[in-house]
């Protein structure tokens, strides 16, 4: 391999490794088992009473014992998005095959988004500082509400020393973390790098959603959520974890191992809305994911599907499915759509998770089905009630947020 040779190598970034806690499971087995045989993991909330709440569905993880995976003697000092992390690193690292050394330590490290961070934490500090003054509070607790907390016992736990850096964005942090990781990888400053999301359902975070009108049911009708559908009626919100591990292709082939995928592409935008607003037009969605296109060096012909950001929101999903519409007039091929958050509910981080399951998809050659999707709002190619299995190449991850921030990252084989 001559210079050149090795410098274009050296800048394709590649999945090696996935990790998840999840509200469909833990682990990649039980995760892409009920992913692709088409299970939602909404239900009923068990873990908070939401009878005086105007909704009361959500996807909760269960089934999870941090002491699979963590130390006990750090997990005393970790919130939930911090157990949920470390341990879907651990798993990330040993898909990849990669051991933490002393040798390699400082060259491994961690780049995670969280949309909200440790609400429940947050919301028990703030309760004992007002009603009992902050000599009261649990000192254990106050670090854990920085929004870096779970990167941080997550590098502790498994004892790395490299970039460590959170990235918040809203409903784009984890899609921000990924392209933030690629560009680390690309400039040499990093190994390995684990990137992804989490946040988590806590009863504040609920209730504030709530309050809001945020969740299902917006408009009356039964409470469910269902992207892309016409009789959607706003979104479900779920929990979880997922991290994916990057590394150059040079350093995959050096050590044997066979990427999931590659990240192609990478765009980024934004469209002028409130804070708390969508996006009212497609144009930010078309222009962004152009730019990740263009970038990836590929046109919407060689993508064969698309990992959507649509919720069950009556704006985001009008405004995702208007986009594609118009995007895929001129296409040649027809380029399949599903979006997972009818089956894990939407975590505001879950582009990690996402993430998990688009490399799930690409090593199957297979697409799991839009869960909550049986009257589709536009005549578009939607995965509906069952897994599809197809010859996949190349896949477009789409975030986009409230606030009017859009992610778009290409990956491809």
């Amino acid at each position: 391999m001559n210079k050149e040779q090795q410098k274009d190598s050296a800048q394709r970034v590649v999945v090696t490794g996935i990790g998840m806690v999840t509200p469909l499971g833990i682990g990649r087995e039980e995760f892409g088992r009920r992913l692709f045989s088409g299970e939602t993991a909404i239900a009923e909330i068990k873990t908070f009473d939401t009878s005086t709440f105007g909704s009361h569905l959500g996807a909760e993880v269960t089934n999870f014992n941090p002491r699979d995976f963590i130390s006990v003697k750090n997990m005393r000092r970790m919130d939930k998005t911090s157990l949920m992390t470390a341990a879907s690193a651990r798993m990330a690292l040993d898909d990849a095959g990669i051991q933490i050394t002393q040798e390699n330590r400082d060259r491994v490290g961690i780049i995670l988004g969280t949309a909200f961070g440790a609400t429940d934490v947050t919301a028990q500090v703030a309760g004992t500082l007002l009603t009992e003054g902050p000599s009261s509070v649990n000192p254990i607790l106050v670090p854990n509400i920085v929004m870096n907390a779970p990167a941080g016992h997550t590098s502790i736990e498994l004892g790395f020393r490299g970039v460590n850096t959170t990235v918040t964005h809203f409903a784009v942090s984890a899609e921000n973390a990924i392209a933030y990781a690629a560009a680390e990888i690309r400039r040499g400053t990093a190994d390995f790098i684990l990137a992804g999301g989490v946040d988590i359902l806590s009863k504040f975070y609920y209730e504030s959603l709530t309050k809001f009108h945020a969740l299902s049911p917006q408009n009356g009708g039964p409470e469910a959520c269902r992207p892309f559908d016409k009789d959607r009626n706003g979104t479900v919100v779920g929990e979880g974890c997922g991290i994916i591990c990057l590394e150059s292709m040079e350093s995959a082939k050096a050590r044997g191992r066979k990427p999931y995928c590659e990240i192609k592409g990478i765009g980024m935008g934004s469209s002028p809305t409130t804070p708390t607003g969508w996006p009212q037009n497609s144009d930010g969605i078309k222009r962004t994911l152009g730019r990740a296109l263009k970038n990836a060096g590929s046109s919407i012909n060689d993508i064969q599907a698309i990992f959507a950001a649509a919720n069950g929101g009556r704006i985001l999903d009008a405004v995702e499915a208007d986009a594609y519409a118009e995007i895929f007039a001129d296409s040649k091929n027809k380029t399949l759509i599903t979006a997972l958050k009818g089956a894990t509910g939407e975590s505001f981080s879950g582009g990690g998770i996402r993430a998990c399951a688009l490399a799930l998809s690409m090593e199957k050659n297979m697409l799991p089905p839009a869960m909550g999707l049986t009257n589709p709002l536009r005549p578009l190619e939607f995965v509906i009630g069952d897994k599809k299995e197809i010859e996949i190449n190349n896949i477009a991850l789409a975030g986009i947020s409230f606030g009017g921030t859009y992610a778009y990252l290409i990956f491809g084989k």
